[in-house]
C-alpha cells in the first residue's frame, strides 16, 4: 500500500482543477498547468478533495499511484503558492546580476554566462552572491536551478562554485607537500 498515494489532495480556494479522463488541468493565480497521467491510475474528485486510485494490484500500477498523486499535488501547490530554489556563489569574484529577465553570472570564465528566463520562471538576485529561481512548475524550477549550478559545480578542495543554499559540500584534504 502506497503511503504517499493514499493521501488525499485538498484543493485550496482560488484553484480550479479539471479532470478529463487521464488529463488533469490545474489553474490558479500564478498560472496554469496540465498533465496527462498514466492509464494505470484513476483520478477521483469529491468536492474539493482529489484522490488517486490504482486500477489493479500490479507493481507498476502501485508505482504510478504514488507518482501520480505527487505530480497532481505539485501542480496544485505550484499554481497556488509557487516554488523556489535558492543558490549561493562561493569564490573570489564570483557574482550574479539580473539584467531585465536575464541572469548574468561571472564565475571565473573569460566571459560572463547568461541565462534567459523561460516562460514561468523568474530570477531574483537579492545580493551578488545569492540568487533564487522562482516559478509555478516544480520540474522547470528544479531543472533551471540544476542548469545554473552545472555552470560551475562546487569543487571539493576549496568549495568554490555554485551550490544550493544549505547544501553540504564534502571537502577533501589537499596535498601536503611532504617528501
Amino acid at each position: 500500500m502506497s503511503r504517499i498515494g493514499k493521501l488525499p489532495i485538498t484543493i485550496p480556494v482560488g484553484v480550479e482543477v479539471v479532470i478529463e479522463g487521464q488529463r488533469v488541468s490545474v489553474k490558479g493565480n500564478r498560472g496554469s498547468l496540465s498533465r496527462e497521467l498514466r492509464p494505470e491510475v484513476r483520478i477521483e474528485r469529491e468536492g474539493n478533495v482529489i484522490t488517486v486510485v490504482p486500477i489493479d494490484d500490479s507493481g507498476f500500477a502501485r508505482a504510478q499511484w504514488g507518482l501520480s498523486r505527487t505530480l497532481i499535488a505539485n501542480m496544485v501547490e505550484g499554481v497556488s503558492a509557487g516554488f523556489q530554489k535558492n543558490l549561493e556563489l562561493a569564490g573570489v569574484g564570483y557574482r550574479a546580476s539580473k539584467q531585465g529577465s536575464k541572469l548574468v553570472l561571472t564565475v571565473g570564465f573569460s566571459h560572463p554566462v547568461e541565462f534567459e528566463a523561460p516562460e514561468g520562471i523568474e530570477f531574483d538576485v537579492p545580493n551578488p552572491t545569492h540568487l533564487s529561481v522562482k516559478g509555478y512548475d516544480r520540474e522547470l524550477v528544479g531543472a533551471m536551478a540544476a542548469e545554473i549550478r552545472g555552470v560551475r559545480p562546487p569543487e571539493p578542495y576549496k568549495g568554490k562554485g555554485i551550490h544550493y543554499a544549505g547544501e553540504h559540500i564534502r571537502r577533501k584534504v589537499g596535498k601536503t607537500g611532504k617528501k
